[in-house]
């Protein structure tokens, strides 16, 4: 996928008004992208920050932000996972962005007690969409300022974790539309390697309280996603 510049590609955020979906969503428009924005509040609850998007951005229901494009973004407390509908995100690519926080999320047993992962558990209940896990590992205001183009000497890189090859390579044409390269860090159940509490995360792109960020290159990544362990 890459952005036209003329709003043909479509990215409905589940839950938009999320601080990673909407950041997400910002860089996207800016790259030329349509965007439906979704939140479990209503449709209503957006206007505003659609209005800040522009005329690319558009407020809907769950179910047809799921519907209504070419892939989802998933931003939502990994405790609600359950409650996403999966019916129509069947056939759907979905980029999790979720992650495992006992303090917010309460404990999940599969989670706790076995080798599972949070997007394994997702790709189980989304039995038809395919799942990619990206952006989890960085602070979303970071997302925002680390963007840069393709050709820039400082772009940063995002791990990349998903079982279908032909999803991971949307998502990263995708990614690479809105200003960030990847690194593919393996299948699903390896999306542990960029989950909280791993070299990976968010220390690559400088401290939460660094609101300029650092620029985290592909050999940074990589060798951040090499030094996790459980």
């Amino acid at each position: 996928m890459e952005g036209t510049g003329q709003g043909r590609a479509v990215i409905p955020g589940i839950v938009g008004s999320g601080r990673i979906g909407s950041t997400v969503a910002r860089l996207a428009v800016a790259a030329g992208y349509q965007v439906i924005m979704s939140n479990s509040r209503g449709p209503q609850t957006l206007i505003g920050l659609v209005g800040e998007l522009g005329p690319l951005a558009q407020a809907a229901s769950g179910e047809q932000a799921a519907a209504g494009g070419d892939l989802v973004v998933l931003t939502i407390p990994l405790r609600a996972y359950q409650s996403v509908p999966a019916a129509p995100l069947a056939g759907q690519l979905v980029i999790d962005t979720c992650n495992y926080y006992p303090q917010r999320d309460g404990q999940i047993a599969e989670l706790d007690s076995g080798p599972a992962t949070s997007s394994e558990l997702i790709q189980q209940h989304l039995a038809g969409a395919q799942v990619v896990k990206a952006f989890n590992n960085i602070y979303y205001r970071h997302v925002l300022v680390l963007a840069r183009p393709a050709d820039a000497s400082d772009r940063s890189f995002l791990p990349i974790a998903g079982d279908d090859a032909d999803a991971k390579a949307r998502v990263r044409g995708f990614l690479d539309a809105i200003g960030y390269g990847a690194v593919d860090a393996g299948p699903l159940a390896q999306s542990w390697r960029q989950e909280p509490g791993t070299p990976v995360y968010g220390a690559p792109y400088g401290p939460f309280s660094d609101p300029a960020g650092t620029p985290a290159s592909e050999a940074t990544v990589r060798t951040a996603l090499a030094k996790a362990s459980r």
